[in-house]
């Protein structure tokens, strides 16, 4: 007898409950269960919770967990094929993006990128310290034969990023302009910032071959937007009032208001929310090597397959080196807005 076949007799269920099958097939859990002895320890006493298998074990007709996450399963899998109609010409362009930044970086001469990413790096930070580490760093790379992961890797956060600020930029703006937007936008926010970072996979493998780009670049911005949407959000809405009524007392309208003044106020946390966003792909980028993202993710992945201890943590030394890279020129960047806002 089960714990709580009181509770439907009571109801007055039974007939109810005895509709199922009394031979439908156990699960591995049951049979594991069974074969412990774990009903005769239910029997002694101890008190289950009311989860949907305890109350399946008094009445059959109340489903078990598996079959309300089959369902879960059975209808994604409905969706997939409208989804995939829908999402595949959308998302193509981003294969595209992906597929012409990797062959750029990866076939280009390093004598003629590295001094292009070694001046740019100068253009925006106009740091000697932060353009000397960028010139140590590829130098390294070059030295130890991971100039190509690192290049692999960079072109895919240099898209993903871009892409990121594109989208997630005029969303915190909207955001900030309109409280029902926001509210309607924090709990998907909450969402995609807690979400665990191998679950983003599991839909878009289902939705898209392995071998297409898109896909890990898909999981790479739905991760890292969320801060350049929140930082955009915050930084219009703390624009000083003072200045905002300012602006509205010389006759400006919204579009002069935002690009004229809150914006540029803004900047700061602007950039902020962007280098975020530069962390959080970067670390992204390592788990998609699960999906065929190229890079210095996969030799970390080939250390933890092939127990090559001093394979993963060169390649994971080397992506360390890409993220302080990549945050410190973001922050003199920064720096330089900072500066030049405040000479204004």
């Amino acid at each position: 007898m089960a714990f709580y076949d009181w509770v439907f007799d009571s109801l007055g269920l039974r007939d109810w409950c005895d509709q199922a099958s009394s031979d439908a097939p156990m699960s591995m859990a049951d049979l594991l269960a069974q074969s412990r002895g774990d009903d005769a320890e239910e029997a002694g006493g101890t008190l289950p919770f009311p989860s949907l298998d305890a109350l399946n074990e008094s009445c059959a007709e109340m489903p078990r967990t598996r079959e309300m996450t089959a369902g879960v399963e059975d209808s994604f899998l409905a969706i997939k094929d409208t989804l995939k109609l829908v999402l595949d010409p959308l998302t193509q362009p981003l294969s595209w993006l992906l597929e012409g930044a990797l062959f750029a970086f990866t076939t280009t001469p390093w004598f003629i990128l590295i001094p292009l990413l070694i001046g740019l790096t100068w253009l925006v930070s106009r740091s000697l310290r932060v353009t000397g580490l960028v010139a140590a760093t590829f130098v390294f790379f070059g030295v130890i034969d991971h100039l190509d992961p690192a290049l692999q890797t960079l072109s895919i956060v240099f898209v993903c990023t871009s892409l990121c600020v594109l989208f997630g930029v005029p969303i915190g703006i909207g955001m900030s302009k309109s409280n029902t937007l926001q509210r309607m936008m924090i709990p998907l926010l909450d969402l995609l910032q807690t979400l665990p970072t191998f679950v983003y996979l599991i839909p878009l493998i289902f939705l898209f071959s392995v071998t297409e780009p898109k896909l890990y670049g898909i999981a790479i911005i739905l991760y890292a937007i969320v801060p350049v949407i929140r930082l955009t959000d915050l930084g219009i809405r703390l624009v000083d009032r003072d200045v905002v009524e300012a602006a509205n007392a010389f006759g400006m309208t919204p579009r002069q208001k935002l690009i004229g003044v809150e914006f540029p106020l803004a900047l700061p946390n602007i950039m902020a929310g962007v280098n975020q966003t530069i962390m959080m792909s970067l670390s992204m980028v390592v788990i998609a090597s699960l999906v065929s993202a190229p890079g210095l993710g996969v030799l970390v992945l080939r250390g933890i397959r092939n127990l090559e201890l001093g394979v993963g943590l060169v390649a994971g030394l080397g992506i360390v080196l890409l993220a302080v890279v990549l945050d410190r020129t973001s922050k003199a960047a920064l720096a330089r807005v900072d500066v030049s806002r405040q000479s204004k």
